[in-house]
């Protein structure tokens, strides 16, 4: 007869448990902290997370939610809606509504007691549910430190995936730990668990604990304190055989050792099955059905036995270590345990568990107490009865697409397809076409960020639908196709729009789909440098919505008109058409209120009126914030908030806004547009080395989008010109504004700008004895397409001052820069250029005060390679004989590095090969190195060093 052995004292964690307790100090000092605790089944996860726990009582909040095994059919959001609600009854309903605000609406769609009656989808967004979760964790985080708790990630739902990450990367103060378990070995390569765990380690957002098996010490600890003796060599080598190392299996083991060992692990783990009786063992397997926590009521109504002997049976199940009790549910000591059990059971009896599972929760479910359907879809798919499971996976997948679970809500669509071609007369079971639910799953996949997989349901959908049977689904699929082409960098975009258009204008008589694709199409129009055909279409796409009073539509139809009108000058048009849009914008959902603060702010930064760009900006961010949505949404109105501020020159300003920002999603629009501007900020800064680092890994995804939207290439070429100025690369910067000059697409205003600016390129380049001519003459033929009423006579003198110098012009050029809304580097540039003129005129004196209001100008603004630049001709004119840049003698740890190798005697090649870098990088940082240490060759260089 064997007896229950469960261990009492953890062994062999320590290292462990201290590492807890380190990120668990972090936290409580206000930084955020995330550890993933992983390792094989039956290590120890959740037994050190206990041990952890225990020590945390009174010190924190604690909030635990688990992930359960249900396949593909798994709850929306299933581990964080036990925590939410933890946290929401930790702060009392009051107090948490009171913190989140707008928020609560949202997040009502997990923590339902939050308000009254149903929340309504339509009223709220996914972004703002996102904010709305962040904004109770850090509210919570203000009252106590909060430990949020995830176990068995192996089994979680896509959508708790993507709100995981978001977290991970949002949260950027407050008292928060978050610990998640996964069970390594039920973690497949490439799946969605795999990829977030890559993803977060990768950005260094979450640190790995990986539990190791027990060596042969520990091991004897741990079954010694079990048995309450000692253990004999000869019984230790069987176990270490057996166990080899694994706790759970240990004390299975252990609980085995006064008999012969069984063959098998599966048999070791039945062995406490198989002492029970018939009635606990009839309710141990019906327990094994169960998702997760088993009440007594379903339990009860499950088994059919009489309650003294249904209480029997449970208080025997336990007393064995099999069940656990809490409160009045019932669930597994074990997961093991629980699938040993299960997969013992036959086929037809598992068939038949899962059939009463799903009858008992629809009898079971109300009006007023709605079953889970993601239950529901799992137990009827296991009872194998496709039509229940198909009725069942559909609704499911509304019900998760209700709450912004697109992800999950894709996996039933996905398990619903799968069981089509299993019933007879599937349209009429699940209430809606074959073609209609692949359309939804199109839609939903692309909500959950899976352009791919949507574009290939909607290839499948278009290859079935026969248009003169639903045009109007005709038409909804071939927009769908181009919206997915899009997210994925792909064209085609534009010809689907107008095939569905041409479907609308023949066959449907629907004013809001065909102003919602009108406008779809004059986006696209805009996005490819076709604003005059962007600015009819837009047109006939605020006719239809004036006519179905649509202000949505309308709103982003004046806004879209505006935008383009804008790029050809078109002034007086343009901001008629935006006070139009900011007019009808605020009778929407919201979504056309930040589209106007985003397209508003910068064409006001494309047409030089920074001060008031940053103010719109500003006003959409507390737009975002009232709707709930400033993490989200909100991030393209920072960036259109720094963007104004980096240009005037402040660059503490915009460097704070930007590091309030997570990124780390290359696919996402947004993130690239944030990455763009954080090389500007770090080339600004002279810090070349990290540019190139963010450049080179995001570089692919913002070549695909620079290829499509022609404002992304332009921002690209800036920052390639930027990085080239901050390495002193001038001739490279100077032919790169040259290839700008020469591309043969529409000239956007954000050539504005940087024409000005490329003034100081031109001057650079002329003083070091280039030819300039020609570039001069490009730069010109480009400046003369930006329209007339957009080019400013003041940047006009000053951008003439710079290409064709003398020093009246330049002395006039020193006083415009001083105006309002000129970018600030033009400060310094123009009193730099007329140091210059002033020096080659013999007018010393002058020409040193004037270097150093320069000098002085680039040094309020903080711009390296600026000051870099007044440095090196101060030393060289002998203005400024003591004037050094901040890092125009001290190396870099790249260029150290470099400078090692160089000494070794390698090419820029083998440096590259040595350092993981392209060779044209690597002879980047040699030319840097030669630039620093005032010499010429690569053997001076090494020799200079080494002497340092």
């Amino acid at each position: 007869m064997t007896v229950p052995t469960i261990s009492t004292d953890m062994v062999g964690r320590d290292d462990d448990l201290a590492e807890l307790r380190r990120a668990f100090d972090r936290a409580a000092g206000g930084e955020p902290s995330a550890v993933l605790i992983e390792g094989e089944a039956g290590i120890g996860k959740s037994r050190l997370l206990r041990e952890f726990q225990g020590e945390l009582a009174g010190a924190a909040d604690v909030h635990v939610g688990r992930c359960f095994d249900l396949g593909s059919a798994r709850s929306a959001y299933g581990p964080l809606t036990s925590i939410l609600r933890s946290m929401v009854e930790r702060l009392g309903l009051a107090e948490a509504k009171a913190a989140i605000g707008v928020g609560a609406e949202a997040l009502r769609m997990l923590v339902p007691e939050l308000g009254e009656g149903i929340a309504v989808r339509e009223s709220t967004s996914p972004d703002a549910l996102r904010d709305a979760v962040a904004t109770l964790i850090e509210a919570a985080a203000d009252s106590a430190p909060q430990v949020l708790v995830v176990e068995d990630l192996h089994w979680v739902d896509d959508s708790t995936l993507v709100m995981l990450t978001y977290l991970l990367r949002t949260l950027q103060q407050g008292r928060v730990l978050l610990l998640i378990t996964c069970r390594t070995d039920d973690v497949r390569r490439g799946d969605a668990v795999s990829r977030f765990i890559a993803e977060t380690t990768r950005a260094r957002i979450i640190e790995r604990i990986t539990l190791e098996r027990l060596d042969r010490d520990a091991t004897r600890r741990l079954v010694e304190q079990l048995h309450g003796g000692e253990l004999s060599e000869t019984s230790l080598d069987r176990l270490m055989d057996r166990a080899e190392g694994v706790p759970f299996f240990v004390e299975e083991v252990a609980c085995c050792a006064a008999g012969p060992l069984p063959d098998s692990l599966r048999d070791m783990l039945l062995v406490r099955f198989d002492q029970l009786d018939d009635d606990a063992r009839h309710v141990v397997r019906v327990v094994s059905g169960a998702e997760g926590m088993l009440s007594h009521t379903l339990l009860a109504r499950l088994v059919g036995l009489p309650d003294d002997r249904l209480d029997a049976a449970i208080r025997a199940a336990s007393h064995v270590g099999i069940l656990s009790v809490h409160d009045d549910e019932y669930t597994f000591r074990h997961a093991l345990l629980r699938e040993a059990v299960h997969e013992d059971l036959l086929p037809g009896e598992r068939a038949r568990l899962h059939r009463a599972y799903a009858e008992a929760l629809e009898a079971k479910a109300t009006a007023l107490d709605r079953c889970d359907r993601s239950s529901l879809a799992h137990h009827w798919h296991l009872a194998q009865v496709p039509d229940r499971a198909l009725v069942a996976s559909v609704a499911a997948m509304q019900e998760a697409k209700a709450r912004f679970a697109f992800a999950s809500a894709a996996r039933f669509g996905e398990l619903a397809l799968e069981l089509w071609e299993q019933v007879p007369d599937p349209e009429a079971v699940a209430g809606l076409t074959h073609v209609r639910l692949m359309r939804q799953i199109g839609s939903i996949l692309r909500n959950a960020g899976e352009a791919e997989r949507a574009l290939s349901v909607a290839e499948r959908a278009l290859a079935e639908i026969d248009e003169s049977i639903d045009p109007a689904e005709h038409a909804r699929l071939l927009r769908d196709k181009g919206l997915f082409l899009a997210n994925l960098g792909l064209p085609g975009a534009m010809e689907l729009f107008l095939e569905a258009l041409e479907i609308i204008d023949r066959a449907v008589d629907d004013d809001q789909l065909h102003a919602t694709l009108l406008n779809g199409l004059a986006g696209k129009y805009m996005l490819a440098s076709m604003p005059r055909e962007a600015i009819i279409t837009a047109t006939q796409a605020l006719e239809i919505a004036t006519r179905a009073d649509d202000p949505r539509e309308i709103s982003v139809a004046h806004n879209l008109r505006g935008t383009c009108r804008t790029y050809l000058g078109q002034l007086d048009e343009a901001f008629a058409d935006f006070r139009e849009a900011a007019r009808f914008a605020p009778r929407s959902n919201g979504g056309a209120e930040l589209r106007f603060h985003v397209n508003y702010s910068d064409m006001l930064g494309l047409l030089g009126r920074h001060r008031e760009a940053f103010d719109v900006a500003a006003a959409g961010i507390v737009r975002a914030r009232e709707l709930g949505v400033e993490r989200a949404s909100g991030t393209l109105m920072v960036q259109n908030m720094v963007e104004p501020l980096l240009t005037l020159g402040d660059i503490d300003g915009a460097t704070s806004r930007l590091s309030a920002v997570p990124i780390g999603r290359p696919q996402v629009l947004n993130d690239q547009y944030v990455v763009l501007t954080r090389i500007r900020v770090l080339a600004w800064q002279g810090k070349v080395d990290e540019a190139e680092r963010m450049r080179e890994e995001w570089m692919p995804s913002l070549r695909r989008t620079g290829e499509l939207e022609r404002q992304a290439w332009y921002r690209v070429v800036e920052n390639d010109i930027a990085l080239d100025i901050a390495r002193g690369q001038w001739t490279d910067a100077l032919n790169a504004v040259v290839a700008m000059t020469q591309d043969e697409g529409f000239v956007l205003l954000h050539a504005y700008r940087l024409l000005l600016e490329s003034g100081w390129v031109v001057a650079e380049v002329r003083a070091s004895g280039g030819n300039v001519d020609a570039a001069i003459a490009a730069i010109r033929g480009l400046w003369a397409e930006i329209p007339e009423t957009v080019r400013d006579d003041d940047w006009a003198a000053m951008l003439d001052a710079l290409l064709d110098p003398s020093i009246a012009g330049v002395r006039a050029a020193v006083d415009l820069a001083e105006s309002d809304d000129v970018p600030a580097i033009m400060r310094g540039v123009t009193r730099l250029e007329l140091a210059r003129m002033l020096v080659a005129d013999a007018q010393r004196p002058e020409a040193q005060a004037v270097l150093a209001d320069a000098a002085a100008a680039a040094a309020t603004i903080g711009h390296v390679p600026l000051q870099n630049s007044i440095a090196a001709f101060g030393r060289a004119s002998g203005l400024m004989s003591h004037a050094a840049a901040p890092d125009e003698l001290e190396l870099t740890a790249r260029e150290r590095q470099v400078v090692d190798l160089v000494a070794e005697g390698l090419s820029n090649k083998q440096i590259g090969e040595r350092l993981f870098i392209s060779s044209k990088t690597a002879s980047v940082h040699v030319s840097a190195i030669l630039r620093k240490l005032g010499v010429s060759t690569r053997t001076e260089a090494a020799m200079v060093a080494a002497r340092r």
